[in-house]
């Protein structure tokens, strides 16, 4: 055991929550301390043992900081009845009775979490055209005999030229290892897989044409999944976790910095990956009495980070100059490859990338919002730790990425966390008063009242609703600074400068005040600076002065008050009635590929069309950074007052 740090600094994944804790503190006191969600059944006497967690390993993790299961204290041997030796070995403790001497990272699972994480993946509403890249056939063939014994395959292969007219099939080796025995077992009846009318991928004994397929999103901070029928479309099953990824850091630069410091980076990050949607497979499977066999295609989208990590690519070029991916174009992989337990012979289509830090799920959402069939400018924001923006209409098409930052995760702001029970999703200040109502993930109920409603800490749309409400009550100044000659209990002063008090000490689960203060908003500032900043150079590049529509995407899209977005300037000047969320678009993107091969191609089509535009070689992009940084803008006129 190593006492390396004097106060050691805690990160818990994968709610996000993180800080210093003394020497000699157990994990589910840190945990109570930090307001991280694990169970204390036994009131920590080591009988439940239903506060197991992992320590991450890791030379260079979130913020820097290095985590090792040396940092704690010896295992002890109440920790043994309820922890077997691979367990041991893997980092798993229990955290009543673990204590932290070093910097550590730990992964709070599932089944330890005393509320889940909150993650809204779900899938759009759209109507798809079906015309699957996998269909089945149904067959019935002559049995084998003595007069007739021509070879399985060539058997196959004729009658389907006879029945289906389908010529030239290939096979995968997985099919016919399974061949002989799937056609004699039912009969000489058979269900046949093919793969744009060209490849066999599988072969079922038996009459069954129905055919499963799935949708993949790969985001930096959480996944999702959409099992399909591809004879009718239906979603059947969706699944989504946070993304396993997040305890080699927050965001894409992160990431890209760990496999630079760690020769096995890249290999780790993809484990990660694969492991997480293996996860997400066998959970919808058995949600839906299938088994992870029956998916016999899958598409995928991701932004160009996610999506390389996937396919196991080398990422370190991304992070340097001119951030140069590996391949932009639609890639076809066999499942199996990459270590996706689904059927042997299925294969995944990733959808095209556009540049370095424009991925696959902005060609996802572009052809589920389809902005080049449309004459109003639209303008779509994928808000995330990395901003990805879309703008024009049919006449032309630019886009652009931007680096945000955690802020909007809930990273970097002193109460941040994820969107999970006990979040302050909601915020409203009266502008009279300065008393706040809030609106806590799990319960909504005023911060003011008698109630025994707790908050853990801020989230993403509590944050942008926090500053928003704050600039619209004159605590804020246009600049981002307090005005310090309000008179409210709740503007406090501390060693790092003044503080808006959200939440009460009584009021939170860790018994200490959860504020808002000046480096918080210097944080979403920049975060919102960084968009507008975006979008205003790409109108200029396109000479429009106005944007007709605005599209929040993305599973955080969803749960910003869009009043709020607009007030505080995360975007150029647009109508409310104009400015839409619609959720996870680049998963609907994902879907429609998967339901519509003509998706797939239009994918490479417009992918191909839409100009990239690199903000950091434009000459004006600092100076519109900083004027954007004001709220709304510094110069820049907001017709629409939006209700403040």
């Amino acid at each position: 055991m190593e006492r390396k740090t004097p106060t050691p600094f805690v990160t818990f994944e994968p709610s996000g929550r993180r800080g210093h804790v003394n020497p000699g503190t157990t994990i589910i006191e840190a945990a109570q301390n930090i307001g991280a969600d694990i169970q204390n059944v036994c009131g920590g006497q080591a009988q439940c043992g239903k506060c197991k967690v992992r320590i991450i390993e890791s030379t260079s993790g979130n913020n820097g900081k290095s985590s090792s299961t040396k940092n704690l204290s010896p295992v002890k041997d109440n920790e043994k009845s309820h922890l077997n030796a691979s367990q041991l070995t893997a980092g798993w403790r229990l955290a009543c009775q673990a204590q932290i001497f070093g910097d550590v990272i730990i992964m709070i699972p599932d089944e330890s979490r005393a509320h889940r994480q909150v993650i809204s993946k779900n899938p759009g509403t759209m109507k798809i055209d079906l015309n699957p890249a996998l269909k089945q056939y149904a067959l019935s063939l002559a049995p084998a005999d003595l007069d007739d014994p021509t070879a399985d395959w060539e058997r196959l292969t004729a009658a389907m030229k006879k029945q289906f007219g389908l010529t030239g099939l290939t096979a995968e080796f997985t099919v016919l290892r399974e061949l002989s025995e799937a056609v004699r077992s039912n009969n000489w009846e058979v269900t046949v897989s093919v793969r744009h009318q060209r490849q066999v991928v599988h072969i079922n004994a038996g009459l069954e044409t129905k055919a499963f397929g799935l949708a993949m999103d790969i985001g930096t901070t959480s996944l999702a999944v959409y099992l399909c029928d591809l004879d009718t479309g239906k979603v059947l099953a969706t699944g989504s976790m946070v993304n396993p990824q997040v305890v080699f850091g927050e965001d894409v630069m992160s990431r890209i910095s760990y496999t630079m410091a760690n020769p096995d980076g890249t290999a780790a990050l993809n484990r990660a990956i694969i492991g997480g949607i293996n996860d997400l497979i066998n959970d919808i499977a058995t949600r839906t009495g299938l088994e992870g066999k029956d998916i016999v295609d899958l598409t995928c989208v991701g932004n160009t980070c996610m999506h390389h990590i996937f396919l196991g690519c080398d990422i370190r070029h991304l992070g340097r100059s001119p951030f140069t991916p590996v391949i932009r174009r639609a890639v076809d992989v066999r499942a199996r490859d990459i270590g996706l337990k689904v059927c042997p012979g299925a294969y995944v289509h990733l959808l095209p990338v556009i540049a370095g830090f424009v991925g696959a799920d902005t060609v996802g959402a572009l052809i589920a919002e389809a902005p080049y069939n449309r004459d109003e400018i639209t303008l779509i924001i994928d808000v995330g730790t990395n901003g990805e923006l879309i703008l024009g209409n049919r006449n032309r098409l630019i886009c652009s990425s931007c680096a945000t930052g955690p802020a909007f995760e809930g990273a970097t702001i002193r109460h941040g966390m994820r969107a999970a029970q006990g979040a302050i999703e909601a915020i409203h200040i009266d502008p009279a008063t300065l008393e706040v109502k809030l609106g806590i993930i799990g319960h909504t109920a005023s911060s003011t009242g008698q109630n025994k409603v707790k908050a853990k800490g801020i989230c993403g749309s509590g944050i942008i609703d926090g500053v928003a409400e704050m600039f619209a009550a004159g605590i804020l100044k246009k600049n981002g600074q307090f005005n310090k000659d309000l008179k409210t209990r709740r503007l406090r002063f501390d060693s790092k400068g003044p503080l808006f008090v959200l939440a009460w000490p009584h009021e939170t689960t860790t018994g200490r005040e959860i504020v808002i203060c000046l480096d918080d908003v210097r944080s979403v500032q920049m975060a919102k600076g960084a968009i507008y900043a975006a979008a205003k150079l790409m109108m200029n590049e396109l000479g429009v002065k106005k944007l007709d529509r605005v599209i929040l995407a993305g599973a955080f899209g969803s749960f910003i008050n869009r009043k709020s977005a607009t007030a505080m300037g995360l975007f150029p000047d647009c109508e409310l009635e104009n400015v839409k969320a619609v959720g996870n678009a680049a998963g609907d993107g994902a879907r429609m590929a998967l339901l519509d091969m003509e998706k797939r191609e239009e994918a490479n089509l417009e992918a191909a069309k839409i100009e990239h535009v690199e903000l950091t070689t434009r000459p004006g992009f600092q100076k519109e950074y900083a004027r954007a940084m004001y709220f709304p803008h510094m110069t820049d006129e907001f017709n629409h007052n939006y209700g403040y």
